[in-house]
């Protein structure tokens, strides 16, 4: 997203009215439990793209959090949010990824909140597992199964090394030695960070294209347009 007027416009939630049920509170994680406080909004010059600054108070705890959010300009079919604070620990994982797969994440991620550095790193590692798994990975052990996903092209070159690092690193705190060292905390960093780019890749990107597909196909003169470009070349 280039600029807050794209709010909304290529992804988000359904409908034309805020999602107020997926807005989580930033300081006791409560979701969708909210009133409305105040509404400021701002109209794009010369288009009709409409900002909302809407400021929700919680309903368990009394904080306030501002939601920036907008319709899409292509129809009301769609809107995105933004909020401001946003919780600084993950409490559900994306709609359209793999219970059996995005449980192990969310486990990483809270472990590393929590500063449990031996917890992130086994989760993380169990995360991984799983995703190969769900995507059907042959091989005995974790290490066949990366190597495999990767020989079908599946995982490119690059996610196969940062996979074998970050199995490596679950390895060590699974089964620990007899000094008791714990992984850095920059080693967690990195590993669950890349958990997201993994996922991302496996699961967001290929739901945004067919989500992308969707909208393109609700459009006839504009694919018969791009149709025409084609030809052209």
């Amino acid at each position: 997203m280039n600029s807050w007027w794209e709010l909304g416009d290529w992804r988000g939630h359904a409908g034309s009215d805020l999602a107020v049920h997926a807005v989580v509170c930033p300081f006791c994680y409560e979701r969708g439990n909210f009133s409305f406080a105040y509404r400021a909004d701002k109209k794009k010059p010369n288009a009709s793209k409409v900002l909302h600054f809407d400021t929700l108070k919680c309903g368990n705890c009394a904080g306030y959090v501002m939601v920036l959010w907008s319709t899409s300009h292509f129809g009301g079919e769609l809107h995105g949010f933004r909020t401001l604070p946003w919780p600084l620990r993950r409490e559900r994982i994306p709609e359209h990824w793999p219970e059996s797969v995005g449980r192990f994440w969310l486990q990483a991620h809270r472990s590393y909140t929590d500063e449990n550095w031996d917890a992130a790193a086994v989760m993380a590692r169990s995360a991984v597992q799983a995703a190969m798994r769900e995507q059907h990975a042959r091989g005995p052990n974790l290490r066949a199964e990366i190597d495999d996903l990767a020989g079908r092209g599946i995982l490119p070159p690059h996610m196969k090394e940062w996979a074998h690092e970050l199995r490596e690193l679950g390895n060590e705190s699974a089964h620990p030695s007899a000094d008791g060292d714990q992984p850095d905390r920059s080693d967690v960093r990195d590993v669950v960070e890349f958990l997201d780019f993994l996922f991302q890749y496996l699961y967001t990107l290929p739901h945004e294209i067919n989500q992308y597909r969707k909208r393109r196909a609700r459009k006839p003169t504009q694919r018969g347009s791009a149709k025409s470009r084609s030809k052209d070349g």
